[in-house]
């Protein structure tokens, strides 16, 4: 074999491999690209549900406080009269007599859109006739008005003991 015929044959063989490179690069080039645009959509995801988790977080703590500040006012005006209702009372379900009715225990909270709120209502227990009972209703708020949390305490007074049974409403009301 000459000199000349092996260097036309390593020509050919480079002349087949030239167009290669370019459809190899762009094929890696756009599995990268494919894999920072996954990993970008699962971190605004994740940052989502952060915020949305800072934010029940936030109100539901709104709402502790107020329940815990509005059973010690209600407490130390038990001989405040309240009007009693027969069976459980139902005017926190309702929006204009929550709002009507509805107390403020702090003037603000932190990272709140509004201060958390109370209703108290009372209510006569039909097994225990001497005992008074209140139903305490706070609703707390996160960084915005859709982030809620809901929770209640039923306060009983009987021959000087009080006994307090908390719940948490899973769902708003209104």
């Amino acid at each position: 074999m000459t000199r000349d015929t092996r260097t036309r044959r390593s020509y050919r063989a480079r002349s087949r491999s030239h167009g290669v490179a370019l459809p190899v690069v762009l094929m890696l080039s756009s599995m990268m690209l494919v894999t920072s645009a996954a990993w970008f959509e699962t971190s605004l995801a994740s940052a989502r549900g952060t915020a949305n988790t800072q934010g029940h977080l936030q109100a539901f703590h709104a709402a502790d406080a107020a329940l815990a500040l509005c059973a010690q006012m209600t407490l130390a005006n038990t001989a405040t009269a309240l009007p009693d209702v027969a069976g459980e009372p139902e005017g926190w379900r309702r929006a204009a007599t929550f709002e009507a009715g509805v107390q403020t225990p702090v003037a603000q909270w932190p990272g709140s859109v509004r201060p958390p709120q109370c209703l108290i209502e009372g209510w006569q227990l039909a097994t225990r006739p001497e005992a008074r009972a209140w139903l305490i209703t706070a609703r707390g708020f996160g960084a915005t008005l859709a982030s809620q949390a809901w929770m209640q305490l039923t306060l009983v007074v009987d021959d000087g003991r009080t006994e307090r049974h908390w719940r948490q409403v899973v769902a708003r009301p209104f």
